[in-house]
């Protein structure tokens, strides 16, 4: 018995450890993304990448209220994730439309939303020492909140919790038929002048910084993007293939606070 009984307690630990190595996920292993519909109707997420990869999700698809939707992507994945709302859409390749986030008329997009549109951005590391980097944007205008919640507590929450159609300026208002606000247009979609898109003059952060409309944007979502070079507070990293991502539409305050390092 006592010869047993180490070599008992060895097993045990070889096997506590060989548990935890195949719970921890992997360095350089890529990441799943998990997208939760939390809005009080249906969506149709559009999916996008940007790197040539195959696209998550078929490029876009139907979510109905609390519904989730999960894709695993591969190490050094980039793309995007938007939501499309008031669809009338049919199959893959028959034409519809959606009041916003419409990637020409079809369930799957190859193409990006149109603006305006609120976007979970990311760009995966591609092995052992490098990042992921992903962010919430406004820089095309707002339809609905987005939240990016990483499953490893170090890496921070990103997002916009806050309804910007409510406080959304009468002159960047996109207003459905039975007139209610729909989405927030961005200034550059509303009035194309260069301060605004940071182009021409405004080509570069020296010369491109915030607006008195950008600066809206920051103030209901201090956590995202509010013009092309609001990259300060508004990048976040995390350990490349040491998490994965759950992306939800229109989450609430306890969801960001959740997460808050």
């Amino acid at each position: 018995m006592e010869a047993f009984l180490p070599k008992f307690f060895l097993l045990l630990l070889l096997l506590l450890v060989s548990g935890a190595f195949w719970t921890t996920k992997a360095a350089g292993a890529g990441a799943t993304f998990t997208l939760k519909n939390n809005c009080p109707y249906t969506i149709w997420p559009g999916t996008l990448s940007g790197n040539g990869a195959a696209l998550l999700g078929g490029g876009g698809f139907e979510l109905s209220l609390n519904d989730t939707a999960s894709f695993s992507a591969p190490p050094g994945w980039s793309g995007r994730f938007w939501a499309r709302t008031r669809c009338l859409l049919g199959s893959s390749s028959s034409n519809g439309t959606c009041a916003t986030g419409d990637c020409g008329g079809v369930l799957r997009c190859v193409v990006g939303g149109a603006p305006p549109a609120s976007l979970a951005e990311f760009t995966l590391g591609s092995g052992d020492g490098t990042q992921d980097f992903y962010d919430v944007s406004l820089v095309d205008g707002y339809n609905v909140g987005i939240g990016v919640r990483p499953s490893r507590g170090s890496c921070r929450y990103a997002g916009c919790v806050a309804d910007v159609n409510a406080r959304c300026p009468a002159e960047l208002r996109v207003p459905a038929e039975s007139g209610e606000t729909v989405a927030c247009r961005s200034a550059c979609e509303a009035f194309g002048a260069p301060e605004y898109c940071c182009t021409g003059a405004h080509g570069s952060p020296a010369t491109c910084g915030p607006t008195r409309y950008s600066q809206l944007f920051k103030a209901a979502c201090p956590a995202a993007y509010s013009y092309a070079y609001d990259d300060a507070t508004s990048t976040f990293t995390c350990a490349a293939g040491t998490a994965d991502y759950l992306i939800t539409f229109c989450p609430s305050a306890a969801d960001a606070q959740s997460k808050k390092r």
